[in-house]
C-alpha cells in the first residue's frame, strides 16, 4: 500500500496511522525501529507526515506525543531507542481499520 490516495487516509487520526504503520513493517517480518517507522509513515501518508514547507521531508517530530499516548492507552509497547511493537489490543485495532480499508477500496472500483 505504498503512497495511499490521500482520500483514503486524510480524515483518520494520526494514531491511527502510526498504528497501521507499525503494524505494516511487522507483517513484512522487520523490527519497528524508530527510523523504520518514520520512514513508513511518511512512505504511507506523505500529506500527514512531511514538514509543511518541505512536503518531501518525512517530519519526525508529528510521532512523538502520538506514541507516548499509544504507550499509555497500551496499544504499543517499546521506544525510539529500541523497536516498537503492537499489543494484542493494539493489533486487533489495526486488524480491524485494515479491513474496513479494504472493504472501502473494494467498493470504490
Amino acid at each position: 500500500m505504498k503512497n495511499s490516495p490521500e482520500e483514503f487516509y486524510l480524515d483518520k487520526s494520526i494514531n491511527n496511522l502510526i498504528l497501521f504503520s507499525i503494524y505494516s513493517v511487522l507483517e513484512k517480518k522487520e523490527k519497528c525501529s524508530f527510523e523504520e517507522l518514520v520512514k513508513e509513515c511518511f512512505t504511507l501518508f506523505p500529506k500527514v507526515f512531511s514538514f509543511p514547507k518541505y512536503s518531501k521531508w518525512p517530519d519526525a517530530r508529528k510521532l512523538d506525543r502520538p506514541l507516548r499516548f499509544l504507550r499509555k492507552r497500551k496499544l504499543i509497547t517499546g521506544n525510539p531507542k529500541s523497536h516498537f511493537t503492537l499489543t494484542k489490543t493494539g493489533r486487533k485495532i489495526t486488524e480491524e481499520m485494515t479491513e474496513k480499508l479494504r472493504q472501502r477500496r473494494l467498493s470504490f472500483k
